[in-house]
């Protein structure tokens, strides 16, 4: 799993980079040049994309996601239990319910393709799926450590 996770965050780290790199190009394009290129700006809405979705997806831990943690810190072991997994389960359950639909919608955009750069919008909306799928993956992983009654401690304070 660390290898996956160091691969994830190599990945991640690289579509950033090209970003930047990208922001840079489009910079001194368009200021020092007065030459704005226009694969810039298409190629960094798309580098975008991915590195949001991928990070989503892939890189930010669970336990650094936005919560809203009032109840939680207010209520015994088992409210915490039920919560986490009625929480994963609709969760987990809409993004699998979304899964087919939204691959229909990125093989179907396998038509299309990007107007500058001719990138196929199949490949700029796959990440999509792919965090979906990540979705899935981390509730039930959450559904299982619930069940087993790991990560139920109060948020923010010693337990």
């Amino acid at each position: 799993m660390r290898g996956f996770k160091r691969a994830a965050d190599t990945f991640g780290g690289l579509i950033f980079l090209c970003l930047f790199l990208t922001f840079l190009v489009q910079i001194a394009a368009r200021f020092v040049f007065n030459k704005p290129l226009p694969w810039t700006d298409e190629l960094a809405v798309i580098l975008y994309l991915w590195a949001i979705l991928w990070a989503s997806a892939f890189m930010v831990p669970e336990r650094e996601q936005v919560v809203f943690d009032l109840i939680w810190n207010s209520v015994g072991q088992g409210t915490r239990r039920a919560m986490r997994i009625v929480g994963n389960l609709m969760v987990g359950g809409l993004a699998l319910l979304a899964i087919p639909a939204s691959w229909d919608y990125v093989q179907f955009m396998a038509r299309e393709s990007s107007p500058v750069l001719d990138i196929s919008f199949q490949w700029v909306f796959l990440p999509f799926v792919l965090l979906l799928v990540a979705l899935v993956l981390r509730s039930a992983w959450g559904i299982w450590q619930a069940i087993r009654g790991q990560g139920l401690e109060a948020q923010g304070l010693p337990t």
